[in-house]
Formats: structure tokens, C-alpha cells, sequence
């Protein structure tokens, strides 16, 4: 894959709750997840993606190789890709989409959490400021900084 100047990896944003629904999920023997969008931002061209997760915690927690970005028909790719999701049931999809036609799936494999994460203080000085913080392309001298050398 080539991979653009400064476009290494990707960070998306994760609450609390579907980090941890991710978490138990690759626990049972889940290869490949899907990580949702309610627009369609994300990852192009990447080979990592870093997951931030909010407040509380506001550190990278995990690592995953990015499979590919599908940007579409909400319904439509949910009928495909839903059961690589972490919502429980269609209804909570369709709750957390809030009426939006158009959504983007995030489909990666190989997502370990990462065993020793940054503090939040190193996660904001690479990061820049975590208030209001939004996903974002990391080149791979940043990634170094944010995850253990076994991780990437």
C-alpha cells in the first residue's frame, strides 16, 4: 500500500462504551471490526489506526491494520457489515446513525489494545490539544511517540 507524506496512521475516536464493546469483541476470536462514522470522514491510504478514546480516559488505547474505508447507503452497510460492529442490535444502530442516510465503516483486523499507553500529557503533546479532539492522519514518527514499538 502506498502510503501518502505524513499519512501513516489514522485516529479515530471511540466513547467509552463502544471501546470497551470493541475490547470484549476481539477477546472472542473476532478477525475483522468495523468502526462507525455518522459522516463521511476517515482513513485513506493508511496502514494503522490508532483509537483515542474520549473522557474519561483521553489516551490512544488500541492499534488495528486498516482494511479499507466504505463510505455509503447506511442500510446498506449494515446489512453487510453489521455483525463486524459493536452496536448489539439494529435498533442501536439505527439510534446512533440519528437519521443520517449516508455513514462511513472503518473495517480493520488485527486490533490489540495496547498494554502500557501514554500518559494523557504525552498523548497532548503529540496530539495537540484534546478539548473538542477530532480524527485525525499521524505520520509514523508520531505513532512511534504514541504506541510501543511492538504494537506498530
Amino acid at each position: 500500500m502506498c502510503v501518502k507524506e505524513g499519512r501513516y496512521a489514522f485516529v479515530l475516536v471511540a466513547d467509552e462504551k463502544y471501546w470497551n464493546r470493541l475490547c470484549d469483541r476481539s477477546s472472542d476470536g473476532r478477525e475483522v471490526h468495523v468502526f462507525v462514522r455518522k459522516n463521511q470522514v476517515g482513513p485513506c491510504e493508511v496502514q494503522k489506526l490508532l483509537f483515542y478514546v474520549k473522557k474519561p480516559i483521553m489516551q490512544v488505547r488500541g492499534v488495528a491494520d486498516f482494511i479499507e474505508r466504505l463510505v455509503g447507503d447506511g442500510e446498506g452497510l449494515w446489512q453487510k457489515y453489521g455483525a463486524e460492529t459493536c452496536f448489539e442490535s439494529h435498533e442501536e444502530y439505527m439510534a446512533f446513525a440519528e437519521g443520517r442516510e449516508k455513514m462511513t465503516f472503518v473495517r480493520f483486523k488485527n486490533f490489540s489494545e495496547i498494554a502500557n499507553p501514554q500518559a494523557t500529557e504525552v498523548t497532548r503533546m503529540v496530539l495537540g490539544s484534546l478539548r473538542w479532539f477530532r480524527p485525525r492522519y499521524l505520520s509514523f514518527e508520531a505513532v512511534q511517540r504514541l504506541v510501543p514499538e511492538k504494537s506498530t
